[in-house]
């Protein structure tokens, strides 16, 4: 996108307060409302190359660039435990390669499975961009994936004003080059008044780590891991448990805000810009 083409985003421009840009995650964010298809397909991976992963260990790292989850998987003591009995040696490079090549075609087909947006995505970025502010986004899924999963939300009406995947800089989550990248393209600054948004510890440690505010999403994500249609079924008891695991999780990553879906994050980031014109930065240390 033209930088030149977003109004309001620079220092000294026309809109000296509040936030210029909010960067979100995809999977179990803005599409996948479960983030079912890298789960899926991450186990489908392990299995056909001889290893069980069940629906909690797939789900563990997730957020990150995909050979980084594969890796973090195979470095997990009771998986890697497994893989050492199977295969009488230590995962290897090699391994991460081989899981890895059975994972890419498999997300192809998973993400057009589970491509229907996350509700509320839609009038949330309408109403931000209504006031200025910039849509940005970032993801664990490579390019290939992600030029179907762009598509897929277009053809349903969410359209970001940047995408930007691991490989388009040094390293994926938890470091904070992709919301860099996605700084720059917008033209957005300080990050002091950019939100990161997403539904994984990932997501929080890379928005810290970038020095923007967080927000993480506890329902709708990764972290709980149901379908709307499970979501409303579950007994409420056992729901409250879940969120408050995923809670937990999300803020020992760094959320500064929690929102149980996109529903509620117009009024988490009216309070950030009523804080950033306060003078408050994002801190480490001011999860909440």
């Amino acid at each position: 996108m033209n930088p030149s083409a977003v109004n309001g985003h620079q220092g000294g421009s026309e809109r000296e307060a509040g936030v210029r840009a909010v960067i979100f995650d995809w999977a179990g964010t803005t599409v996948d409302f479960g983030c079912f298809a890298p789960a899926v397909s991450m186990i489908q991976a392990f299995r056909a190359n001889g290893l069980v992963l069940t629906m909690e260990e797939a789900r563990g790292p997730m957020g990150l660039e995909k050979k980084d989850h594969i890796r973090a998987l195979l470095s997990k003591p009771v998986v890697k435990a497994r893989w050492m009995e199977k295969c009488d040696g230590e995962p290897t490079e090699a391994d991460v390669e081989a899981i890895y090549a059975e994972l890419e075609p498999r997300l192809m087909d998973a993400v057009r499975q589970h491509a229907e947006l996350v509700p509320g995505i839609v009038e949330l970025a309408d109403g931000l961009r209504s006031r200025g502010v910039a849509i940005g986004s970032t993801t664990g899924y490579s390019r290939t994936v992600m030029n179907v999963v762009v598509a897929e939300a277009a053809r349903r009406g969410y359209r970001p004003d940047e995408v930007v995947c691991p490989s388009d800089v040094p390293a994926g989550r938890p470091f904070p080059w992709m919301c860099y990248q996605n700084a720059m393209r917008l033209n957005a600054y300080p990050f002091s008044r950019m939100v990161k948004i997403g539904d994984t510890p990932a997501d929080m440690r890379e928005g810290v780590n970038a020095g923007m505010w967080t927000i993480g999403l506890v329902q709708c994500g990764n972290e709980i891991g149901l379908s709307l249609d499970d979501l409303a079924a579950m007994p409420q008891e056992i729901i409250a448990a879940r969120r408050e695991r995923a809670s937990l999780r999300l803020l020992g990553a760094g959320a500064h805000y929690l929102a149980d879906d996109l529903t509620e994050c117009a009024a988490r980031i009216r309070r950030i810009e009523e804080r950033v014109l306060r003078g408050d930065r994002p801190s480490r240390e001011d999860a909440r």
